[in-house]
């Protein structure tokens, strides 16, 4: 797990990303805030769209812009919703996770106050992972 300081740096930049969020249907504004293993922050928000299908979670936002810079290794994420209880990545982010992170990897969610803070390992919120791993 990472330390407490990092943690909560963490939470503040995914609140900050969750600003961003264009979330007109849900009204649910999710920001999201992660961290590789050389100590960069992508930040991404929830990217709604009026067909449902082609929306995106801020979690694989933040994922794929990294993915995108050639970033490969990862060590948390930070994800903060805009209700009352924390915001828990959807399956398909955690399947995008387990693409790319060891069981070890920090999940902090968040509330939108931040008054209920929880972190987990990947292992903890998806014990049975299919990887790329199980390919070979």
């Amino acid at each position: 797990m990472i330390d407490l300081e990092k943690q909560n740096e963490l939470l503040k930049l995914a609140a900050e990303a969750r600003d961003r969020s264009y979330s007109p249907y849900s009204h649910y504004a999710v920001g999201a805030a992660l961290l590789t293993k050389d100590g960069v922050v992508y930040q991404g928000c929830n990217i709604e769209n009026a067909s449902y299908t082609p929306t995106v979670c801020a979690e694989r936002s933040a994922f794929f812009k990294a993915i995108f810079d050639g970033v490969r290794e990862f060590t948390a994420i930070a994800v903060i919703g805009s209700g009352e209880s924390p915001a828990y990545p959807c399956g398909v982010c955690r399947q995008v996770m387990a693409e790319f992170c060891d069981g070890d990897f920090a999940v902090i969610t968040s509330n939108c106050d931040g008054s209920c803070v929880i972190a987990e390992t990947l292992d903890q919120i998806m014990p049975h992972r299919f990887g790329p791993k199980d390919l070979l």
